[in-house]
């Protein structure tokens, strides 16, 4: 990067348009999913239309763990059905929201060959991950709390 190009303003090339196409895609996946998938009434549980198991947490403990909604909230968040989703899993929504987002900014950004609106870095990535554990961890005790 020479000292007059910006993060926005340098191209992407070869395999880093590659992978943000790749990540794109990636995060997609779970979108798409979420479509097929009915949102389960009692706000968790949805996971178990994949196959899945009901969660092991709850099984043994009796209570919910951090991520359970998180599949029921992914589903209603697909449908625009966003208070239904916070009601299942704060974080959960936040992220299908968050992958909402970033998909067509990745796709966009390996079409177009430089980032749109923001490059990417390690200390947003960083904080954006730690802000999401955070408000998982919060939603989760606030659901133990009045349940």
């Amino acid at each position: 990067m020479t000292v007059q190009e910006t993060p926005l303003k340098r191209r992407l090339f070869g395999r880093e348009r590659y992978l943000a196409a790749l990540l794109g895609a990636v995060l997609l996946c779970p979108l798409v999913v979420a479509a097929f998938l009915r949102p389960d009434d009692c706000g968790h549980g949805t996971h178990q239309q994949l196959g899945l198991p009901p969660c092991t947490f709850e099984v043994l403990f009796g209570k919910p763990c951090p991520s359970c909604g998180s599949t029921t909230a992914f589903a209603y968040v697909v449908r625009g059905r966003f208070s239904e989703a916070l009601r299942a899993n704060v974080g959960g929504t936040l992220l299908a929201g968050l992958f909402a987002v970033a998909v067509p900014w990745l796709f966009g950004s390996a079409a177009i060959g430089r980032w749109l609106v923001l490059a990417p870095s390690g200390p947003r990535v960083a904080v954006t991950a730690v802000v999401f554990a955070v408000i998982m961890v919060v939603d989760w005790v606030i659901r133990l709390a009045s349940g």
